[in-house]
């Protein structure tokens, strides 16, 4: 990519940096060992790989599984000072992949009769949601686990700092998901809730205030309860204002358009992104979350109904309709897949499966500054085409 387009790259990014992904039955004890490309049948996959870093992408991760076992790959570097290339146990930000976690909790505590999803934000949250147009009282949990409240992007308000470099000098702010929220509660909604669709991370911060509330338990407490530990997701942190990545860890880079030179953002305070996008997780993490989810092994049938009944999208790049917390994908060939993508500075992860998890694949990119290019989803295709 000559240095002009990765300049026009990097400006429409910044503006949307911290919008998440602004656009979203684990494996059996015994399965087969990480195996590499010249013996998998991966090669595709591994030249999409080097294709993103020939355009710039410091270093790319990817874990693929299908009926003949789990395959990991990886290219360019980990660590730009260091050179050390991605390591197939390697941790990152998984960004609005922390959606799908979400909304499992939620849903887990609806089959338990706890709450429902035709719950209003104001039964559990009363006066949260007001001001501005805005009106709990007409908001349910189904729209924000689907993105159809209206509710405005906090992200998007300046009080966030997340402009260029600015967001630099404010990256270690420490912020409470009540002060999200107030900061989205000085605009209007989008539009009224129930008629329309537009991705907001603020509604994930309100379906995890929801969680505290009827649990009575922090949020990170009940996923970590009832989703990380059954799971035995032994690399999965919801971090709370730790700052760093926990080893092992490469590095995670930005850029803005006052200094488009990559930028190291490894540390940053990631209460700014909360549950809708502060978990720190690894590839494989994340193939016996959503293999786990995606067989039942976390909903039963009527929950995973409501998860996987989408509102059909337009617009949205491949992705054709958004459920409750997952996304429904489609790749260059025509292939249905189900997953989330996410971001934050100096992230990209895409985690995707077939409907039963047959075949799933997670590719992480160390930066986030190919967010609005196709580079990420080239490497789906490669593996599922």
């Amino acid at each position: 990519m000559r240095s002009g387009e990765v300049r026009a790259v990097i400006a429409a990014i910044a503006a949307a940096a911290l919008a998440g992904a602004a656009l979203l039955t684990p494996p059996p004890a015994g399965a087969a060992p990480v195996r590499t490309a010249a013996v998998s049948g991966h090669g595709r996959t591994r030249a999409a790989m080097d294709a993103a870093v020939g355009a710039g992408v410091p270093g790319v991760l990817a874990r693929a599984r299908d009926a003949d076992g789990a395959w990991s790959g990886s290219a360019g570097v980990a660590d730009m000072r260091t050179g050390r290339p991605p390591g197939p146990a390697d941790r990152f930000r998984a960004g609005s992949i922390s959606k799908t976690f979400v909304a499992t909790v939620v849903l887990q505590l609806e089959h338990e009769g706890r709450l429902s999803v035709d719950d209003t934000v104001e039964k559990w949250l009363p006066g949260v949601v007001r001001g501005n147009g805005n009106d709990g009282r007409k908001v349910t949990l189904r729209q924000l686990l689907g993105h159809t409240s209206g509710i405005f992007e906090y992200a998007h308000d300046p009080a966030v700092h997340g402009r260029g470099e600015e967001y630099l000098e404010h990256r270690y702010d420490t912020w409470e998901p009540r002060q999200l929220v107030a900061v989205a509660m000085k605009h209007a909604p989008y539009f009224a809730p129930g008629t329309g669709w537009r991705y907001a991370n603020t509604n994930y911060v309100l379906a995890a205030m929801v969680v505290e509330r009827a649990t009575g338990h922090p949020y990170g407490t009940e996923a970590r309860r009832r989703i990380v530990e059954p799971l035995g997701l032994r690399s999965t942190v919801l971090p709370g204002t730790d700052s760093g990545l926990p080893a092992p860890a490469g590095r995670a880079y930005t850029a803005f358009p006052e200094d488009p030179g990559p930028t190291d953002v490894t540390e940053i305070d990631p209460s700014l992104f909360w549950a809708a996008g502060d978990l720190v997780t690894s590839a494989a993490d994340l193939d016996r979350f959503y293999s786990a989810l995606l067989r039942g092994g976390l909903l039963p049938p009527a929950q995973l109904r409501e998860m996987t009944t989408v509102r059909p999208l337009t617009g949205v790049g491949s992705f054709t309709g958004y459920g409750l917390g997952l996304a429904r994908y489609r790749t260059s060939c025509g292939k249905e897949l189900w997953g989330h993508d996410g971001s934050v500075p100096g992230t990209q992860v895409m985690a995707f499966a077939t409907r039963a998890a047959e075949r799933l694949l997670v590719t992480y990119f160390n930066t986030n500054v190919f967010l609005l290019t196709p580079r990420a989803g080239d490497v789906v295709d490669a593996e599922f085409c």
